[in-house]
């Protein structure tokens, strides 16, 4: 059977195209609108004007918390205080900011944390998943490793910080997340477990005999000695909230920048 008895003069090949760009062009319309549920508007990083939407701009996204936290929905959220104590380099949008105050406490740079949710990460079952290990279901320390409370704690300047008070271990990951530092000051703070050096051979002794004994302390190189009392403090004692973490843990990032005025600058 001859094909033009079935399509007559139309094109299929035509059809087809056809077909496929306007499949594409709804798909661009699909994908920008997706993703324009989250983080729009934009704002001018310089003045913080709020910029008109767009052609775009859809249904907000929406996110079901888990343990009957309810809806969450990131627009409704404020949006960040760009009056920061910092200047820009220069006159120019994406101009890297230079701090003009205390850089760690302020969140500037590699310190800059966000405002997550003020209340613990949670295990599956509901349970605070990053506790003292005291509390834990069940997790404690091998023997054969350091047991690190009572340790010395030395910073980066070398200056003797505090001890070791606790150890904080991360339920669902059954590993140490965080150190708690009783320093000189009486003040007890967090310290993130990888910015964490173990010294001592207390270990290697009980497996092998050796006559080197070196000194059994924990070195903390992000921050200095005096650093550690601005340390961001828990709100309530034995609970760490997401929020407490980022802050906690841009303190001691943003410090390989911050804690000396030698980090900050270049290398070469």
């Amino acid at each position: 059977m001859n094909a033009a008895y079935i399509v007559g003069s139309f094109d299929a090949a035509e059809l087809a195209f056809l077909l496929f760009f306007g499949f594409f062009v709804a798909l661009v319309f699909y994908l920008n609108k997706e993703s324009r549920r989250e983080g729009y508007p934009l704002e001018e990083e310089e003045t913080g004007k709020v910029l008109p939407g767009s052609l775009f701009d859809g249904e907000k996204k929406s996110f079901q918390l888990p343990n009957g936290r309810g809806t969450y929905v990131p627009e409704d959220v404020a949006r960040d205080d760009i009056n920061v104590p910092a200047v820009q380099s220069f006159r120019a949008a994406g101009a890297p900011f230079v701090p003009t105050g205390d850089a760690m406490v302020d969140g500037m740079g590699p310190a800059a944390w966000a405002n997550r949710a003020k209340y613990p990460d949670l295990t599956f079952d509901g349970r605070p998943r990053i506790v003292p290990i005291a509390q834990s279901h069940e997790l404690v320390v091998s023997p054969h490793d350091p047991q690190l409370i009572g340790w010395n704690v030395v910073a980066a300047d070398g200056a003797s910080v505090g001890k070791v008070s606790d150890i904080w271990v991360d339920q669902a990951e059954h590993m140490i997340r965080y150190l708690e530092v009783e320093t000189t000051s009486g003040k007890k703070v967090l310290a993130p477990m990888m910015v964490a050096v173990v010294h001592g051979n207390s270990l290697l002794g009980k497996i092998l005999p050796t006559t080197n004994d070196e000194p059994e302390y924990v070195e903390i190189d992000a921050i200095t000695a005096a650093q550690f009392d601005n340390v961001p403090a828990l709100e309530t004692a034995g609970v760490i909230t997401r929020y407490e973490e980022d802050r906690i843990q841009a303190y001691f990032g943003g410090g390989y920048m911050y804690a000396t005025p030698e980090r900050s600058e270049a290398w070469i």
